[in-house]
This record gives structure tokens, C-alpha cells and sequence, in this order.
């Protein structure tokens, strides 16, 4: 079995409650990997400095983490920035006028993710800011999303109703193929520039490093995860994952994100080499 690549999902599948790993035991794992050319990736929602911020302890101790970073819109291998997917300020206008044109959608944020920094508005209460920045530390409010001059990577609206399904839905019923629309399955609805996803963002790693599908293994738990499950044909579904997320990829984690599961299943794919 040629292996090349891990590529994992991070809230529900390779990071514990807390954001918690095994720093030891992933540091061992990255040892042999290192050894035998196989490359890690966080493929992620999270933005590549929050992620690198999470991997810190293993980078100090020498070890590359390479990076699908914002559901797919930006990849690095390490720190180097290799691709990145931008909505156009006309897209970004329209999905913005979308929602403030839905009277449901009056209580949710809206969070723009920049290269640089994350925006969300200045009516933004103190209280959801210093929530969301377990997932962005560099917030900045500001007064017009229209006079920001950063790259956008993708829009999120932040519910506080279990609705992200329908939203999707309502998002990719309204713009179709112009924009992506996907659901994280913690309140969160993202949409990105077309045609991006963490398999797109994959697929810019892969071709820098010559590899091919058959030769990376992916772990996710939601929808989020699941262009790039569908294509890569040994991926893996947390044990802990929605059930119809086990109806549409066949192998699963023996254990859940809580137990570790995917380092369980890196031991095993590591101990066939």
C-alpha cells in the first residue's frame, strides 16, 4: 500500500472535546511519517492560523503540518500559501443582501474571512465576538463590510437556531453554481467562490507533491468533509458522524473523535508499511 498523504478534518474527527490531541503520541506518528515521505494535512473550516496555532507544539519539536484551510479556499504546504480561492466583491454583495432580505436571518452574524483578518460588523455584540474567537483571533469590526480591502476566502452566517440544513438549501437553490455553499454542522453556513471545497483544496497539495487519490487517506465527520470523502476511495467517517454520513462513505472509525479514533487508525495504516 502506497500512502503519501493524511489529510483530516479537525472539530469532530481528529481533535478531541476542548480542542484537545495527543501531542506525544501524534509527535511519534510524525516521526515515522517524516521518515517514510508522508505528508500531514489539517483540512479544515478553521483559517491557517488558527490551525497552526492548534500544531504548534509538534512544529516546535520540528515537524511540518501542511494545511486545507478554510473549507478548502486556501492550502499551504507549512506556511507557504499555494492557491487561494476568492469571492468577488459582487458575489460577496449578493449573498450579503440574501440574507438581510430574510427576516430569519436577523439574528445570525455574519463573518467575512479574510487572508489577513476575520470582519464581522461594528453592531457585533462583545459577547458573540469572544465566542468566535475560539475559531478567529484576529476579529476586527468594521463599519461597512463593502470597505474592507482584504481578500475574502468565504462569507459565514452564524446561527443561533439548528436551521443550517434548510439555509443551504436555500442558499444553493437561490445562486446555484455561482457560489459553494456548505453547512459545518456546528450553526455554521459558509459560502465560498465556486468550485471550492477541501477536495479542491486537496487537489492543489496533491499536485505539488505528485500524488495520486489512491495514494491519501482523509477523515471527516459532516458535510463540510464530504467532497473530499467522496473522492478520495480509502477515507474514513468518524464513528461519532451524523448517520447519514455513514450512508454515503463506507469505512468508518472504530472509535469516535473523543477516543482518538484517527490516531487509532493512522497506527494501523502506519503499521502496514
Amino acid at each position: 500500500m502506497t500512502l503519501k498523504i493524511i489529510a483530516s478534518d479537525m472539530d469532530g474527527t481528529f481533535l478531541r472535546e476542548h480542542r484537545y490531541y495527543d501531542i506525544d503520541r501524534f509527535s511519534e506518528q510524525l516521526n515515522f511519517m517524516q521518515q517514510k515521505g508522508i505528508h500531514f494535512v489539517a483540512a479544515s473550516g478553521n483559517k491557517m492560523i488558527h490551525l497552526k496555532e492548534i500544531f504548534q507544539p509538534v512544529i516546535n519539536k520540528g515537524y511540518e503540518i501542511s494545511y486545507v484551510a478554510s473549507n478548502g479556499s486556501a492550502s499551504y504546504q507549512g506556511e507557504k500559501l499555494i492557491h487561494a480561492a476568492f469571492l468577488t466583491k459582487e458575489q460577496i454583495k449578493k449573498v450579503i443582501e440574501w440574507n438581510a432580505n430574510h427576516p430569519e436571518n436577523d439574528e445570525n452574524l455574519v463573518i467575512l474571512t479574510g487572508l489577513v483578518n476575520t470582519y464581522v460588523s461594528n453592531h457585533a455584540s462583545q459577547e458573540m465576538i469572544e465566542l468566535i474567537k475560539n475559531w478567529y483571533h484576529d476579529v476586527t469590526q468594521v463599519e461597512k463590510f463593502k470597505n474592507i480591502s482584504d481578500d475574502i476566502l468565504e462569507v459565514t452566517f452564524l446561527w443561533e437556531h439548528d436551521n443550517v440544513e434548510q439555509q443551504v438549501k436555500m442558499l444553493r437553490e437561490q445562486f446555484g453554481q455561482e457560489v459553494h455553499s456548505t453547512g459545518s454542522g456546528f450553526g455554521n453556513v459558509d459560502v465560498l467562490a465556486p468550485n471550492t471545497n477541501k477536495a479542491t483544496g486537496m487537489s492543489f497539495l496533491q499536485e505539488r507533491w505528485n500524488v495520486l487519490d489512491d495514494e491519501v487517506v482523509t477523515f471527516g465527520d459532516n458535510e463540510n468533509d464530504l467532497e473530499m470523502l467522496l473522492k478520495f476511495p480509502r477515507s474514513f467517517v468518524m464513528k461519532n458522524a451524523d448517520e447519514s454520513m455513514h450512508k454515503l462513505i463506507p469505512n468508518s472509525t472504530k472509535k469516535t473523535n473523543i477516543q482518538d479514533g484517527v490516531l487509532d487508525t493512522i497506527d494501523e495504516l502506519l503499521s502496514d508499511l
